[in-house]
């Protein structure tokens, strides 16, 4: 039998994908609650300290973001607030996470994100804790790979400008970021996106010291980790796995998860 080309198995798991991957139609804050379940289920929550935020399609400076007072694990589609750039409320009642507001400085940095996590979840708080970075060392962390910045100082809780200043610039043109001193955040050109990466730091995190009991870590191959970066991050698999964890918060949940979802394919644009 002739060798194919790695190529060829790429395209064709890319088109059957397309064809048999298919993903239920949500509203934003729809897809905004699923994400805070799931991450609620995984426990990457640490009481109110996290935030989700995602763009509205009201203007360019309104967002969506779950109103404070909440856990991500209790969080429904009508929890959710519109907020402008100066975190005044819009729409929806109540008031937004404070800690919010470094949230628009990267939105206002980088154009191509339209969601945002951060939760001060366990393993990668210990990380942080240490000042350390993640090393890319296993295939499930590729989606990290180069990928996921490091803020290296703790600039104070982020509830005024210059911290958002300073994350958003160490953030740079990655993903994701270790906060030294304080958790992770993770964007995403969907919620669905930034969700799939927010858990993927986390267990990242979880590997990295249990690694270490066996012996060095052993950084995965730079040309091999780029090619499952992408891989792994192709919109339909993200999406597939997003729902995946969802229906694991619906089981655990009794089928008592309240996000109403429309079981319909979409064609993602």
């Amino acid at each position: 039998m002739d060798l194919r080309p790695k190529e060829y198995f790429d395209q064709r798991a890319t088109a059957e994908m397309e064809r048999n991957l298919h993903i239920r139609e949500r509203s934003p804050t729809e897809r905004l609650a699923c994400a805070c379940r799931i991450i609620g289920r995984q426990e990457e929550d640490a009481g109110l300290a996290g935030q989700i935020s995602a763009r509205s399609a009201r203007g360019e400076d309104i967002y969506w973001t779950l109103r404070f007072g909440l856990g991500f694990d209790e969080a429904n589609p009508e929890d959710f607030i519109e907020v402008d750039k100066d975190l005044h409320t819009i729409s929806g009642t109540g008031m937004a996470n404070p800690a919010t507001r470094f949230h628009l400085w990267v939105y206002k940095a980088r154009p191509d994100i339209n969601s945002i996590i951060h939760t001060h979840s366990p393993w990668a708080s210990a990380l942080a804790a240490t000042g350390q970075g993640i090393t890319v060392a296993q295939m499930d962390m590729t989606p990290l790979y180069d990928d996921c910045a490091l803020l290296n100082q703790w600039p104070g809780v982020p509830i005024a400008d210059q911290e958002g200043v300073i994350i958003s610039a160490a953030l740079g043109s990655k993903r994701s970021i270790i906060l030294a001193n304080h958790g992770q955040l993770t964007t995403g050109r969907t919620i669905e996106e930034a969700t799939f990466l927010s858990v993927i730091v986390e267990r990242a995190a979880r590997l990295q010291p249990r690694a270490t009991a066996y012996g060095p870590i052993q950084p995965v191959d730079g040309t091999l980790a780029k090619e499952a970066h992408d891989y792994l991050l192709q919109e339909r698999h993200v999406f597939a796995t997003f729902d995946y964890w969802f229906r694991q918060v619906e089981r655990a949940e009794g089928g008592g998860a309240s996000v109403e979802m429309n079981i319909v394919q979409v064609i993602l644009c």
